[in-house]
């Protein structure tokens, strides 16, 4: 059995649905492009005492120096540097998998000398759409020295990438459980 010949009103029987699903799709590209809402204001507390709400993070407890570190390479000291974070931040971490769409992910690049002081950090891929999350990241990583001391590299420069979920809690890429 033979087609019959295209005509151009055979041509314009396409699927009614195709144009539509094309400006759905479309439609769900354009919104994955617009930046986050911003984060709820503080609320008051319901005594209205006039304290000031507590801080996000309060500041760890003194601590002495953090053990030195036998990492060889700058990729080793990474998971060293990855565990202090999280030893000092265990309440700040988001446990389990995280969600396909994080809020902000950045890229720090964390320069530490013999004795584990932060001497530099510099972003390689900052999320310039949540400065308040750059500020907190820049604050915690410095917050947490003295890190562990890389005995055998002297001084040491390594780089992590920071998954940072809508709700204030991280994951670093060294030691993420993953996305769902």
């Amino acid at each position: 059995m033979t087609q019959p010949p295209e005509t151009p009103k055979s041509r314009s029987k396409r699927p009614f649905w195709l144009p539509a699903g094309l400006m759905a799709a479309l439609a769900t590209l354009m919104s994955a492009c617009r930046p986050p809402a911003a984060p709820p204001a503080p609320q008051e507390s319901p005594a209205g005492s006039g304290q000031e709400p507590a801080a996000a993070a309060p500041a760890p407890a003194v601590r002495g120096p953090a053990p030195p570190s036998a990492a060889a390479t700058p990729r080793a000291y990474r998971k060293d540097a990855a565990t202090h974070l999280y030893g000092l931040n265990a309440d700040r971490i988001y446990k389990g998998k995280l969600q396909p769409l994080l809020y902000a992910i950045g890229v720090l690049e964390v320069d530490i000398d013999r004795a584990g002081r932060v001497t530099a950090v510099r972003w390689m891929r900052a999320p310039r759409h949540a400065p308040e999350v750059m500020k907190e990241i820049e604050r915690t990583v410095r917050a947490a020295a003295p890190f562990p001391a890389p005995t055998r590299l002297g001084r040491v420069t390594y780089v992590d990438t920071w998954l940072w979920d809508k709700s204030g809690r991280f994951q670093l890429d060294t030691l993420t459980e993953g996305q769902l």
